[in-house]
């Protein structure tokens, strides 16, 4: 039987690995999501039929992510939910929203059919702004005072910015044309709100968190770790050059954009983890006391090594086969 220690590091890290690549994936199609025009049916078709075959498998990463905290970690799962209760419901609100948009757009009746792109749009906002609403709640450790509720908000605000920012990436890199062009104006304009958002994040966290204050500026690690905010500023500068470049010659390097925001957002939720790291609950209880029966966390290790092998490769087998621009949407 493998070590309590061993089991927490492990299945935080497969958790870990969830959230960040369900960030990514879910994302930039939630990013397509908030930036689907009502008034543009063609272009509505074209941005959709980029996310058609992936946007719907994205979200198992997210339900990968929770079924680990259930079960490696249900102390902890159950302290998170209780706190977070009311905006994962409408996160789930959200979620259903979208759903139920997008198999419906395409059986409505013309003159119904912006009414449910709408839908879809507003499903994207609501569901972006809740993740980053529980990220601002997370990072002010469930404190229930106004300060903490106004910095989740604007988490919240900050999370539909950076969604945006890869969704507008994810265009410029698989549409041509008008949208494309739209599309860099939009990156353009979220890459400047998600960089205030992260110098937000990384001035008041340290400010209001002594044990993230420590981790970054009071250990020999630090040293080594703190040129990494200052090369994420720098990927937001890059970034903004490389789409001013794109104007003139959009075909030029058209997968820049996305791929420097999945290096912002790694380097991100690197910090993150940083900030945090033992602690599953901030300030309350780490991984290794949340951890769940090590002896049954071995049995259910069997699982994991079977069906997290499985998702990668049906990730990134669907990923080959509809790589490259966007074809016309069509319903069969």
């Amino acid at each position: 039987m493998f070590s309590a220690e061993y089991l927490a590091l492990l299945y935080s890290a497969l958790m870990a690995l969830a959230i960040i690549v369900y960030a990514v994936l879910d994302g930039y199609d939630l990013g397509v999501g908030i930036l689907l025009p009502g008034n543009n049916k063609p272009a509505a078709d074209t941005m959709i039929a980029s996310i058609g075959p992936f946007w719907d498998a994205n979200e198992t990463w997210l339900v990968l992510a929770v079924g680990l905290a259930l079960i490696a970690f249900p102390t902890a799962h159950s302290i998170i939910l209780q706190a977070l209760y009311l905006p994962i419901a409408f996160m789930l609100l959200g979620l259903i929203l979208r759903g139920v948009a997008f198999d419906f757009r395409a059986k409505a009746k013309t003159r119904y059919r912006q009414t449910w792109d709408r839908c879809f749009k507003l499903g994207s906002l609501i569901t972006a702004f809740t993740q980053g609403y529980m990220l601002g709640l997370y990072v002010m450790s469930f404190e229930h005072s106004l300060a903490s509720h106004l910095f989740a908000t604007l988490s919240g605000v900050g999370v539909i910015a950076a969604y945006t920012l890869i969704g507008a990436g994810w265009l410029i890199m698989k549409c041509e044309g008008e949208i494309q062009s739209s599309a860099i104006r939009w990156c353009r304009l979220s890459n400047l709100i998600a960089l205030l958002g992260v110098l937000a994040v990384s001035v008041v966290n340290p400010l209001i968190n002594a044990y993230v204050q420590t981790r970054w500026f009071g250990t020999e690690i630090s040293l080594l770790l703190l040129p990494l905010p200052l090369i994420c500023m720098v990927l937001f500068v890059i970034q903004d050059r490389v789409l001013v470049k794109l104007n003139d010659n959009p075909s030029h390097g058209c997968w820049l954009p996305f791929a420097i925001t999945v290096m912002i957002f790694l380097l991100c939720f690197f910090g993150l983890v940083y900030s945090f790291f033992p602690y599953v609950v901030p300030g309350t209880l780490t991984i290794f006391e949340a951890l769940a029966d090590p002896s049954a966390l071995t049995f259910m290790l069997y699982g994991v090594v079977l069906v997290v092998p499985a998702i990668i490769g049906y990730t990134l087998f669907s990923y080959r086969v509809f790589w490259g621009k966007t074809q016309d949407l069509s319903y069969y």
